[in-house]
C-alpha cells in the first residue's frame, strides 16, 4: 500500500480507512465498469440475433428464385438403373434397353527383364493424339514411372511374371486408359512418332506374349426399342447426361426389359422449402423471445429479485420481429398464407401445416410455387434490411454499441489513472498524519522529561 504507516502512532486502520474511501471515490467508474459489462452481453446477443437472420435472408433469397420450387424427382423400375435430377428437370417417363456397360481398356506387355534399351521412346495414341515418351533407362520401374509422369491417357503398372530359362525374374507391363469407353482406347508404339507415321515402329500390344485383355467399349441403350422409332445412343461412361431433360441417368448392368425411368414433380422436396423456411423464421422468434423474457429470483436475504433479459424493452429488436413476421403472414394477391398451411399463431409465430400444404399443392402447383416465393421474396428484402452488413438495422445498432463501449473504456482507462493518483494522495497524507503525530509524541515526549527534571524546593518555618 505505497508508503502508508498502519497506526503506528493514531493507532487508525490507515489501509482500510483508505480502502473505504476509495470505493467510494471509484463508484462513477464502477458504474461505467456495470455498462460496459452490460453493453458487451447485449452486444453478443446482438451479434447471435444478426447471424441468424443473415442465415434466413439467404435462405430465403434462395427460396425466392423459381428454380427453387422447380422441383423434381426420377425413379427407376430397376435398381441397375440409378436416376440423377438437376435444374431444368420436368415430368416425363421413357423406357430404356441396357444394350452394354462402358468399358476401360487394359493392355498387357510380352514378358521381359528389361526395356530394351533401343528404342529408348514411346509413342501413345490415344483418340487421335500422340505422346512421345522419352526413357532414361532400361529399368522397367523407370518406364512405369515415365509413363505414368507423361500424361498421355495410359497409367503403366509392373506385374511380376514369373521366371525365365536363366532364372531371372520377369514382369509384365500393365497399361490402363485413363478414361472409358472408345475415347479412351489407346496404342502404344516402341517408337517415336516419326516412326509410327511411317509403320516402322513395332505396336507393343501386339507382340508375342503381349494381349490387350480387355477392350475399349462404350455403354449404349436403346429407346423405343421393338418399334419403328428404336434408336440406341452411346456413352463413352456409364452415365448418359440429359437423357430427359434435366434427367441424368446411371446403368450399371445390361437388360433384355425396357426399365422404365419416370420423372415426378418433388412435393415432398418443395415442402421442406417451405417448412424450413417457417422454422427459420421460428428460430429467430424463439430467440428473441427467450432473451426477453424477466425472470423472477430471489436474493440472499430471501426479496424478490427481477432480471429482465437482454432484449427487454429494446424496440429495434422488436421492430426486427415484426418486419419479418408481416413479411411472412401478408396477403399474397389478396389470399392469406394460411390457405397454402402458413399462418400466424396466437403467439406471434409462425405454424407450417404439411397436410394442408400438400392439398393445396396438388390442386394448384402453379399458385402454391408462386406463394412461397412470393413470401420468400418479401422474407429475404426484410431479413436484408436488417442484417446487411454494411446498412443493416441489427449492424448499425451494434456497431452504435461497440463506439458507446469503446467510449466507456477510455473513460474507464481514464479513471484508473484518477484514482491512482488519489490513492497516492490520501496514502501521502495519512502517512503525513502519522509523521507528525509522531513529532508530536515525541515533543510531549520531551516536555514531560523536562518538567520532571526540574529539582523541587522545600521552606522550613523560622
Amino acid at each position: 500500500m505505497g508508503n502508508a504507516i498502519d497506526g503506528l502512532i493514531s493507532g487508525l486502520d490507515t489501509t482500510t480507512l483508505i480502502n473505504n474511501l476509495m470505493t467510494v471515490e471509484a463508484r462513477p467508474q464502477t458504474i461505467l465498469k456495470a455498462s460496459v459489462a452490460t453493453s458487451q452481453k447485449l452486444i453478443t446477443a446482438l451479434q447471435g440475433l444478426n447471424s441468424q437472420v443473415a442465415a434466413l435472408a439467404t435462405l430465403a433469397t434462395t427460396a425466392s428464385k423459381p428454380a427453387a420450387t422447380d422441383l423434381y424427382a426420377a425413379t427407376s423400375s430397376s435398381t441397375s438403373v440409378t436416376t440423377t435430377v438437376s435444374a431444368g428437370a420436368g415430368a416425363g417417363q421413357i423406357d430404356v434397353v441396357v444394350g452394354a456397360l462402358a468399358k476401360t481398356q487394359v493392355g498387357v506387355s510380352a514378358a521381359m527383364t528389361e526395356w530394351a534399351t533401343t528404342p529408348a521412346v514411346l509413342t501413345v495414341l490415344v483418340n487421335g493424339v500422340s505422346t512421345e515418351i522419352s526413357l532414361t533407362s532400361s529399368s522397367l520401374e523407370d518406364v512405369v514411372t515415365a509413363v505414368n509422369a507423361a500424361g498421355a491417357g495410359v497409367t503403366a503398372t509392373r506385374v511380376a511374371s514369373g521366371l525365365n530359362a536363366s532364372g531371372d525374374a520377369q514382369y509384365r507391363l500393365q497399361f490402363t486408359a485413363t478414361g472409358s469407353g472408345l475415347a479412351g482406347g489407346f496404342s502404344i508404339y516402341q517408337g517415336t512418332k516419326a516412326e509410327v507415321a511411317a509403320n516402322t515402329a513395332p505396336d507393343l500390344l501386339a507382340q508375342t506374349g503381349a494381349a490387350i485383355t480387355t477392350a475399349a467399349k462404350d455403354a449404349s441403350i436403346t429407346l423405343w426399342a421393338g418399334t419403328l422409332a428404336s434408336q440406341t445412343i452411346t456413352s463413352s461412361t456409364n452415365t448418359f447426361a440429359n437423357l430427359l431433360q434435366g434427367v441424368a441417368i446411371t446403368v450399371s448392368a445390361e437388360s433384355t426389359t425396357p426399365v422404365t425411368i419416370k420423372v415426378t414433380r418433388d412435393d415432398a422436396a418443395i415442402s421442406s422449402l417451405a417448412s424450413g423456411l417457417v422454422s427459420s423464421l421460428n428460430g429467430i422468434f424463439a430467440l428473441v423471445s427467450t432473451q426477453t423474457v424477466v425472470t423472477n429470483s430471489t436474493n440472499a436475504s430471501g426479496a424478490a429479485v427481477m432480471s429482465p433479459g437482454v432484449f427487454t424493452g429494446d424496440s429495434g429488436v422488436r421492430d426486427v420481429s415484426q418486419k419479418l413476421l408481416n413479411a411472412a403472414s401478408a396477403p399474397i394477391n389478396g389470399h392469406s398464407p394460411s390457405e397454402y398451411g402458413i399462418s400466424i399463431t396466437k403467439t406471434g409465430t409462425m405454424e407450417f401445416d404439411p397436410a394442408k400444404f400438400a392439398t393445396a399443392l396438388a390442386a394448384d402447383p402453379t399458385t402454391v410455387k408462386a406463394a412461397v416465393q412470393e413470401i420468400a421474396t418479401r422474407v429475404a428484402a426484410a431479413a436484408v434490411a436488417v442484417s446487411d452488413k454494411y446498412t443493416g438495422a441489427l449492424t448499425n445498432q451494434i456497431t452504435g454499441q461497440q463506439s458507446s463501449v469503446k467510449d466507456m473504456s477510455t473513460r474507464i482507462s481514464a479513471w484508473d489513472i484518477s484514482l491512482a493518483t488519489r490513492r497516492s494522495t490520501l496514502q501521502a497524507t495519512y502517512t503525513a498524519l502519522e509523521v507528525s503525530l509522531a513529532a508530536l509524541k515525541a515533543q510531549s515526549t520531551w516536555l514531560t522529561a523536562q518538567v520532571a527534571a526540574i529539582p523541587t524546593t522545600t521552606t522550613s518555618a523560622g
